[in-house]
């Protein structure tokens, strides 16, 4: 799983230290003081992400959560409790963006291809 953040944040933080730094830092404050456990953050984080339809935001905190120990169903359920809220078409898009990263979707994408090489050599 890919662990390096997006250039264009690298590329922010080197031109504006002390702002990352700072970001940084409330971002660790609140997670330290944070009465929830770490993989319910990153479920409300996910699903901040998904609700303001940032797909990068949605990649990060799908590596998250997967990082925290949720399940592919607990991160995809977080994505459907979305539904009444933010509205099926958004809901499905914030869903592909998480099954880019899920290893089962990557496994049955991989099965499905081989399956389809062995249908074209019969």
């Amino acid at each position: 799983m890919k662990n390096t953040l997006p250039k264009h944040y690298e590329k922010n933080k080197v031109s504006y230290p002390a702002y990352f730094e700072a970001l940084e830092k409330l971002g660790e404050t609140i997670r330290e003081t944070s009465p929830l456990p770490e993989n319910t953050m990153c479920l409300i984080n996910l699903a901040a992400a998904a609700a303001i339809q940032s797909e990068g935001s949605v990649h990060s905190h799908t590596r998250r959560a997967i990082e925290a120990g949720c399940s592919p169903e607990e991160i995809r359920h977080s994505i459907l409790l979305l539904t009444s809220t933010i509205g099926f078409p958004r809901t499905m898009a914030a869903m592909s963006w998480v099954n880019d990263l899920l290893p089962e979707k990557k496994e049955k994408k991989g099965k499905i291809k081989k399956e389809k090489v062995k249908e074209k050599k019969k």
